[in-house]
């Protein structure tokens, strides 16, 4: 599959189903969750695809297996790094230990506690930055030098992306009649990988994709024709704070069918369904396509009118419950 412009995409079909072969014996083959309540609330048949139930809590093991699966015996004898204030921080650890390589992971100071001791658990070596995005890369440039490792950027990653695309290749074999998948964005790693895939195999599927509206860079990128990067983002859902990459941006500018916004208290109360009704923790970037679906702003789009079976992606459960449990504390 090529762009818009002729050249080729960072990913395509045969790259993802290579990848699926690689991470296969790795990965959790996800569930689907329906729920009959949600299809009456939504007006429509929704499939819930629970990345929530991967390896690391997240989507983000795949792409983070590929990728260190994908280095030959030499590249990955000297480890490798990235720098992530999140779930990539931890896939990367995980994938790393499997390999038995080291991983440096570069994480902000205001990452989530969950989050920084998933990296601990699997045996990442942390090295902290400052909260802003020169610090993370600044620190991270520096421990590329010393230590000579291989980064793995969190999603502007040709085999991060392939690894991705294999929740698509799942979920259509789990679910051949959908017509519509909601993939939350951020760098855009995850939808490119879905899209591509999903494309490939039914051209005529619709993907959308779910963004906070304090950080919606990329619902800017797409109405400007280019990448659009924010000095500031405000917004509940942690994982989806980053900005576009230049591998990710041609996917999401041609294969994208558009955006959907939504704000923080919307995705809170996706999150409060998804634990009543489907009865699953869920972080509030992996409830953002549910809160998509449910909002205004999808069901006021003119492309929605047709959306009748609807993949949705959760694509993390890392929910930090701390504040929950300090309160029946007290």
């Amino acid at each position: 599959m090529e762009s818009e412009s002729g050249d080729k995409y960072a990913a395509d079909l045969s790259s993802i189903r290579e990848a699926q072969m690689r991470i296969s014996s790795y990965i959790h083959r996800t569930p689907i969750l329906t729920a009959e309540t949600l299809n009456s609330i939504s007006g429509r048949k929704l499939y819930f695809k629970c990345e929530c139930f991967q390896k690391g809590g997240a989507f983000k093991f795949r792409g983070a297996c590929n990728a260190v699966f994908s280095l030959d015996d030499s590249q990955a004898a000297k480890g490798v790094v990235t720098h992530s204030s999140g779930n990539h921080a931890a896939a990367l650890a995980l994938a790393a230990q499997l390999r038995g390589i080291p991983a440096y992971i570069v994480i902000p100071r205001n990452a989530p506690n969950c989050k920084v001791e998933n990296v601990i658990r699997y045996g990442g070596q942390i090295i902290w930055s400052e909260a802003n995005m020169q610090s993370r890369e600044e620190v991270a440039t520096k421990v590329l030098q010393d230590t000579d490792a291989v980064l793995i950027h969190p999603y502007n990653d040709r085999r991060v992306i392939s690894g991705q695309g294999s929740i698509s290749l799942e979920l259509l074999e789990q679910a051949p009649n959908l017509d519509t998948i909601v993939v939350p964005i951020s760098g855009g790693g995850l939808i490119s990988g879905v899209a591509l895939a999903a494309k490939s195999i039914n051209p005529s599927i619709r993907v959308f994709a779910a963004e906070p509206k304090g950080a919606d860079d990329a619902a800017q990128s797409k109405e400007a024709g280019k990448i659009i990067k924010l000095s500031q983002t405000n917004t509940i859902a942690d994982g989806l704070r980053a900005s576009l990459g230049d591998l990710t941006w041609p996917v999401v500018r041609d294969l994208v069918d558009d955006i959907i916004t939504v704000e923080d208290k919307e995705i809170v109360e996706a999150m409060r369904l998804c634990y009543e009704i489907l009865k699953i923790a869920v972080e509030p970037s992996g409830a953002i396509g549910l809160a998509a679906i449910l909002s205004n702003n999808f069901k006021q789009d003119p492309i929605s009118k047709d959306c009748r079976h609807i993949g949705i992606i959760i694509s993390g459960g890392n929910v930090d419950l701390s504040v929950l449990w300090d309160s029946l504390n007290k």
